[in-house]
């Protein structure tokens, strides 16, 4: 067989394997030999080439799969964690705070009707200052309401001269469960005018 061989024009192992042992022992002179180290080099750098090339393709596929759920991950971290839009909360704080309120009311102590009062009055008294009525106190605010355009005002009143009452006389206000009841009703009245809950 010719050691010098054909042009291969495609990824022969043989023939790869031929030039490396020609190099190596196969050809006697010296410009043989270089010329069997050069042609074998150029069957490496192919072998380079098309390994590199595979990597590569690789490396693509890794990075345009990587950058989609990226994309995936941010929009269910956008749906997930986004800023909550402030009326949104809102609503959410006031009906979680009403739901409260209820609960206390709903107890057979008479403690817990207290205490829902006095957080409806609260909640009262932030409505107030949200709608823009103006005043230090809630007899104030109430006081620059205009009933044309409140018309749960009543409501509003009789409920918070409850809450003064029990504010004022401490435990000594005795307190009933139907006029704890029908205060929490005077509140709520107010509240669903102004879509609080």
């Amino acid at each position: 067989m010719d050691s010098s061989g054909p042009d291969v024009n495609f990824l022969n192992i043989e023939y790869f394997f031929r030039l490396l042992y020609d190099t190596s022992v196969g050809t006697s002179t010296l410009a043989g030999r270089f010329g069997s180290f050069l042609a074998f080099l150029g069957q490496l750098w192919l072998i380079v080439t098309i390994v590199a090339i595979l990597v590569s393709l690789a490396a693509i596929g890794v990075f345009i799969y990587s950058t989609i759920r990226l994309y995936q991950v941010r929009a269910m971290e956008v749906a997930r964690y986004s800023t909550i839009d402030p009326a949104l909360l809102h609503k959410e704080v006031e009906h979680s705070r009403w739901a409260y309120i209820k609960k206390l009311i709903e107890s057979t102590n008479e403690t817990d009707w207290r205490q829902a009062i006095i957080e409806a009055d609260i909640m009262l008294d932030e409505m107030l200052t949200r709608i823009g009525l103006t005043g230090i106190s809630i007899g104030e605010k109430l006081k620059s309401a205009n009933p044309a355009h409140f018309g749960t005002l009543q409501n509003a009143w009789e409920a918070h001269k409850v809450r003064n009452e029990i504010a004022h006389q401490g435990s000594s206000y005795k307190l009933s469960n139907q006029l704890a009841y029908r205060t929490i009703t005077n509140y709520e009245a107010a509240f669903r005018e102004f879509g609080e809950i």
